[in-house]
């Protein structure tokens, strides 16, 4: 089994903007690409799960989050860092009913343990918001990191806190 650093996309790949879709509006949080470097050179296998209920609230096509997350992946190998898979989550429980992966429930993160033999106890994950450890938590991941979301925005404070983690 392999462990794996899980990666909340925005507020934590990206500098937050409501219902991102495009790519002229995404800015990488400064920091991510080495933070990502280190611990896939120490054997992690990484992963952005995202909730993207833009999609269930018709702000943006699941075709137009596809180019989106397929850009993003080539910007992290242009920076030597391989990003194994893009889960997300299109639903939102008022729109399309519950679902099983729209965190804070673990579909996502158990989608990945499923497809790529992760080993969750010994696996990390990344977020900006409550629901995001309580995902972490409901798998089965030990190990957790939340950013404040009040401070999220700012972007000196995600540099901060990303500086901090790759000192772990």
């Amino acid at each position: 089994m392999k462990k794996a650093l899980f990666l909340d996309r925005d507020g934590v790949v990206n500098v937050e903007i409501n219902y991102l879709y495009k790519v002229e509006d995404f800015k990488f949080i400064e920091g991510i690409f080495e933070l990502c470097k280190k611990y896939q050179n120490q054997g992690y296998l990484l992963f952005v799960v995202t909730n993207q209920s833009g999609i269930a609230r018709g702000y943006y096509t699941q075709e137009a989050f596809d180019i989106l997350s397929s850009w993003m992946v080539e910007e992290f190998a242009k920076h030597g860092v391989e990003i194994q898979k893009v889960y997300f989550c299109p639903h939102h429980p008022e729109i399309s009913g519950a679902c099983s992966c729209r965190k804070p429930e673990a579909g996502m993160l158990l989608q990945a343990q499923k497809e790529f033999d992760v080993d969750l106890k010994n696996s990390i994950l990344v977020g900006d918001k409550e629901s995001d450890i309580e995902a972490a938590l409901t798998a089965g991941i030990k190990e957790s990191y939340l950013f404040d979301e009040h401070h999220i925005h700012n972007k000196s404070k995600a540099t901060k806190i990303v500086s901090k983690l790759k000192e772990i």
